[in-house]
């Protein structure tokens, strides 16, 4: 198809660039398991040396230099852009309730507050702030990471990092009173906290002693542990953990009546997970006996046991899009198992909840009434009521939660106590996260929260579904969002325009419809914004997942090329107009893409990038990627890796090339995935692009105090400006009448 107009894109104004800094070329190649592999810029990954220092200097420099002149006007400029990002970020957010008995506890962030505070709702309807980040540390740099009331709701779990440094560290608050009453606990990062009954104790995660381990290791060697309330960390009592893989992360939780522990266990970010239970009523809590559910099998699975004493399994063992199963907790192994949703051959099952009458676990009142089921049918949501102990789909619309649009659904929350009651946020592209409740009794949802700020006038937008073919004829889908006024009476392009490509591919992460202030700025100021569904993610379920890992990455982005190809072939964009844009693994699908296909783009934003493939086990928490990407210490995942490693893509390349103008973003707080690989890559290509600075720079943006998560407000919104603004200078989006 053809735009029924064409613009011809804006010739782009040269640039008056300083020179790149000088970065030495080492003559360093070495065999690795038959492979010569050059490595000119391994100096860059020290980040403290005198050299990588002043380079760094340069490239601020150059940033600068480029900020001074090529900051767009009208919709895009500085001020117009943060004051638009920060209308439509005027809402805020507020999370489900988490209710604890008659208390709930919610996340909540108002339109001008820097971080999300967690706020405590009393039975009279008296709300309290119980923890707010920026009380803690008036820089913004200090960030919430995670929190878990006990199961009576009379303490709070929190779990805080400085920095961006995700080094959590873990503490305990009175909720009557607001204090302190337990921590700080370190070494706490990406740790659950399961409350035993009654808040006298907790089990949690924490790494082991650092003198302990190899300097190498000090990130890894997770345990879990047993905590009791005001003891010294030193004496807790380590539970489970001991002899298996150093890179383990671990799941655990207890019933509600305190007789089950369960414990899951993975290595790194590898899709299988193995799980244990324990009966604490007859072992004791700080010695249980675990008995396997799932160990050694291909699959993930969530075990929990619910109010009616049953232990219910949501897993892909044998279901790639998922299952529910449930069985009795003495005899939890697969063969006991009994389905009570089988797979969807289309839709990926993503919750479930039950509602029932209420009272206490074990009387009648615990036995469900109603299984809810909340499903992602190609990256959209859609929710299901079911009988509980058939698992059949009632008829008719009694079958079906009614949503308010194609949009998506986070969460199925009851009480922990019971009742008829399910909360869920839902979201869409032009829908803030909003939480709903469905009461069982009157089959009724209804909007029980929104957001505390004040909404902007959304622009009149259209969000259109692509499919199209991949290079081996996989159907692969996109959103393209564009102003209703950009498109003719059949949801045509009128013309070709300045256009985002957005992807990810990876770590069975989906993209599904959800608010972004970034976006509508985009598509508001007249460009169009596209967010691909790409095999590697979790869209299609986990076989879409593996389609695009390890030796089948090479699918993710042939599934890009083909979504950017489509996008100019229907006439949305032109390749002199095309943007591609990407973070953490999406940092790593655009660095491929540049150098790969740097006909397609005329810009690209790298941010926070993984793009040295053969070193970047030893860097960051990069040990735990290898089930995803591959092991580069072994000569066959190697030469995958070799196939597409963008940085050395850049250096073997035998002549220079026509890269797309790139701007890479990091953070000097980063410990998972370290700035080394932006410096390194950033040094090839600006030594060996054929294109001259003043047309497409090579440009790093740095910034220190902050990491590869959470980040205050105000930050968020400054680099999303110039990361807008390089993507509209770069592509000709004036912002300006249509």
């Amino acid at each position: 198809m053809t735009p029924t107009s064409s613009v011809p894109p804006r010739a782009l104004a040269p640039l008056d660039l300083p020179a790149y800094p000088t970065a030495r070329r080492l003559d360093l190649v070495e065999d690795l398991h038959g492979h010569r592999v050059a490595d000119p810029y391994r100096w860059l990954e020290d980040p403290s040396s005198p050299e990588t220092e002043a380079w760094s200097d340069a490239q601020d420099a150059v940033w600068a230099a480029y900020r001074a002149q090529a900051v767009p006007a009208g919709a895009m400029s500085q001020t117009a852009l943060t004051a638009r990002l920060q209308a439509l970020l005027g809402a805020g957010f507020v999370s489900a309730p988490a209710w604890r008995g008659n208390r709930q506890f919610v996340s909540r962030r108002s339109g001008d507050q820097e971080h999300a505070v967690v706020v405590v709702v009393e039975p009279d309807g008296h709300e309290r702030v119980l923890i707010d980040p920026v009380a803690l540390d008036p820089t913004g740099t200090t960030t919430l990471d995670a929190w878990q009331p006990s199961k009576e709701g009379n303490l709070l779990a929190y779990q805080v990092s400085s920095g961006g440094t995700e080094e959590s560290v873990l503490h305990v608050l009175d909720v009557a009173t607001g204090a302190r009453v337990d921590g700080p606990i370190d070494r706490a990062r990406y740790s659950p906290v399961a409350w035993v009954p009654g808040g006298e104790s907790f089990y949690y995660v924490r790494r082991l002693p650092p003198e302990q381990l190899p300097q190498d290791e000090r990130q890894y060697h997770r345990r879990v542990w047993l905590h009791r309330i005001g003891t010294d960390p030193a004496q807790d009592v380590e539970v489970f953990g001991a002899g298996l893989d150093r890179t383990s992360y671990y799941g655990v939780s207890v019933s509600r009546d305190g007789r089950w522990l369960i414990v899951s266990a993975s290595a790194g970010t590898a899709p299988r997970t193995d799980v244990w239970i324990a009966d604490l009523s007859t072992t004791g809590g700080a010695a249980p006996t675990f008995v396997p559910v799932t160990v050694g099998l291909d699959a993930q699975t969530a075990a929990w046991v619910g109010r009616d004493g049953l232990l219910y399994l949501h897993t892909n063992l044998d279901a790639s899009r998922g299952r529910l199963a449930v069985t009795d907790p003495t005899d939890p192994g697969v063969p006991h198992w009994r389905d009570l949703l089988t797979e969807d051959p289309e839709a990926v099952l993503e919750d479930v909840a039950f509602t029932d009458a209420g009272g206490p676990v074990g009387t009648p009142g615990a036995q469900p009434e109603l299984l809810l089921a909340s499903w992602r049918r190609h990256a959209v949501s859609e929710t299901t009521v079911h009988d509980p102990r058939t698992g059949a789909r009632l008829e008719g619309a009694a079958g079906t939660v009614g949503l308010p649009g194609l949009g998506s659904v986070s969460g199925l929350v009851t009480r922990p106590d019971g009742g008829p009651e399910v909360w869920f946020s839902y979201t869409d592209h032009t829908t803030v996260s909003t939480v709903y409740r469905f009461d069982a009794r009157t089959r009724e949802v209804q909007v029980w929260a929104e957001p505390p700020g004040a909404l902007a006038d959304l622009p009149d937008v259209r969000v259109h579904r692509l499919e199209t073919a991949s290079a081996d004829g996989t159907t692969v889908r996109a959103f393209v969002l564009a102003r209703a006024d950009a498109l003719d009476a059949d949801g045509r392009p009128l013309r070709a325009v300045p256009t985002i490509l957005y992807g990810y591919g990876g770590f069975q992460i989906s993209l599904e419809p959800t608010f972004s202030a970034s976006t509508l700025a985009w598509v508001e100021a007249g460009g169009v914004y596209v967010v691909a569904n790409l095999r590697g993610g979790g869209e299609e379920g986990e076989d879409w997942h593996r389609a695009g890992m390890r030796a089948h990455k090479r699918n993710v982005f042939d599934d890009f090329h083909a979504v950017a190809e489509r996008l100019v072939a229907d006439g949305w964009t032109t390749p002199a107009q095309l943007a591609c844009w990407g973070g953490s693994n999406g940092g790593l699908l655009v660095g491929a893409a540049l150098t790969q296909r740097p006909d397609l783009f005329a810009a690209v934003v790298c941010s926070a990038p993984l793009l040295d493939m053969v070193r970047y086990q030893r860097f960051g928490l990069g040990v735990t990627w290898s089930e995803e990407y591959g092991d580069a210490d072994t000569p066959r995942e190697l030469a995958w890796l070799l196939g597409y490693s963008p940085y050395h893509r850049a250096v073997d390349a035998t002549e220079p090339a026509a890269y797309p103008a790139t701007l890479f973003t990091v953070f000097e707080g980063d410990t998972r995935v370290d700035p080394l690989h932006a410096r390194k890559l950033a040094a090839a290509l600006q030594a060996s692009t054929s294109v001259d600075r003043s047309t497409a720079p090579i440009l790093v943006r740095r910034e220190t105090g902050v990491g590869h998560g959470g980040r205050a407000l105000s930050r968020t919104i400054s680099l999303t400006v110039e990361q807008l603004q390089f993507v509209a200078d770069r592509t000709g989006l004036t912002g300006g009448a249509r």
